[in-house]
C-alpha cells in the first residue's frame, strides 16, 4: 500500500499546484508508520548497503574498512563491456571477500523510455542481454538488479524478474527538491519503506547516502536503531566513495560517514547482508 501511495504521490507532483496533494500523501504515510508495533525479537535485523555504477578502484580501496567491521556490502555493476584486466581482478576479490556483485545495466538506460520507445525485446537486447553476457564471461552471475535513475515500470520488473533477478533495488531519499527549493526532509526512521520485513518481498527501496542528501550522524544512528528494534534491514545506497566535498561533477557519499554507519550497525549487533540475501533470508 505505501509504495501505491508513494507511485501516486510521484505521478501527480508536477507543480506547485500538487504541493497540498503531496504534503497530504505524508501525512498518510507517517500515519501508517506510527501503528507499526515492536517485534518480539531482533534476531534478523540487519542492514543491507550497495554502490552503484562503475567505481571499481574507490571500492577496491574500500576493503580494509569492510574488514574492520566484518562487513558485506553489494555492488551494482554498470558498463561491464569497459572492464579493464586491472578492474576484473579487484572485481572479482570483492566477491570473494564476500561481497555480492550485482547488476546496474549495460548502458544505464532509462527503463521507462526505453520501454516506451523500443518495446520490450529492444531493450532487453539494448540493456540486458550484453552486460550479462560480459559478465558470465569473468563467471559472474548477477541475481540484484539496480534500477539506473530508479526509473522503471511493471513491465520493467516483470522482465527483469523473468530474467532470473532475486531482487530489484529502487531509489528513495529523505530530501526532495522542487523547482530547486526543498519541499521537504523526511526523517530516515520513519520511510518503512527503506526497511526489508523479510516477507520475501522482491522489489525494494533503498536509502540513497550521497553528499547533498543531508542526512544527519544522528538521524542515520535513529535509524539503524529502528532496523534492530523492529527487526527488519536497512537498506542504503551510494556511489563514488569521496574523502572530501564532491567538486567538478562528482556524485557520491563521504567515507567517513560511512565508517559511522558501520561502526552503529556493529554496535548494535545487525547482520551485514547482500541484497540478494534478504528475499530467501531463514
Amino acid at each position: 500500500m505505501i509504495r501505491k501511495l508513494r507511485n501516486w504521490a510521484s505521478e501527480n507532483l508536477n507543480g506547485i499546484g500538487q504541493i497540498w496533494s503531496f504534503l497530504s500523501f505524508f501525512l498518510i504515510i507517517f500515519t501508517l508508520s506510527s501503528c507499526k508495533e515492536k517485534p518480539a525479537s531482533s534476531e534478523k535485523a540487519g542492514i543491507a548497503i550497495s554502490f552503484d555504477d562503475h567505481f571499481i578502484n574507490d571500492w577496491y580501496a574500500l576493503r580494509p574498512l569492510f574488514q574492520k567491521y566484518n562487513a558485506r556490502v553489494t555492488f551494482f555493476l554498470t558498463c561491464p563491456d569497459t572492464l579493464t584486466s586491472d578492474e576484473i581482478v579487484k572485481i572479482k576479490q570483492l566477491q570473494k571477500d564476500g561481497h555480492e556483485i550485482g547488476f546496474h545495466g549495460t548502458i544505464h538506460g532509462n527503463a521507462t523510455e526505453m520501454l516506451k520507445s523500443q518495446g520490450a525485446q529492444k531493450y532487453i537486447e539494448t540493456e540486458l542481454k550484453p552486460g550479462l553476457e560480459n559478465l558470465a564471461k569473468i563467471g559472474i552471475k548477477p541475481t540484484s538488479y539496480a534500477h539506473p535513475g530508479g526509473n522503471h515500470t511493471d513491465q520493467a520488473d516483470s522482465i527483469l524478474l523473468v530474467n532470473g533477478f532475486k531482487i530489484l533495488r529502487d531509489v528513495a531519499q529523505a530530501e526532495r527538491k522542487l523547482f530547486g527549493i526543498s519541499i521537504y526532509h523526511f526523517a530516515p526512521r520513519i520511510m518503512n519503506w527503506i526497511y526489508y520485513p523479510f516477507n520475501k518481498g522482491q522489489i525494494v527501496d533503498a536509502l540513497m547516502i550521497d553528499e547533498g542528501t543531508n542526512i544527519s550522524e544522528k538521524e542515520i544512528k535513529e535509524a539503524i536503531k529502528k532496523g534492530k528494534d523492529t527487526n527488519t534491514a536497512i537498506m542504503l545506497f551510494g556511489h563514488q566513495p569521496l574523502y572530501e566535498k564532491p567538486k567538478n561533477g562528482e556524485y557520491g557519499f563521504s567515507v567517513a560517514f560511512l565508517e559511522t554507519i558501520l561502526k552503529e550497525a556493529k554496535a548494535q549487533n545487525l547482520r551485514f547482508y547482500t541484497m540478494s540475501e534478504l528475499p530467501v533470508s531463514k
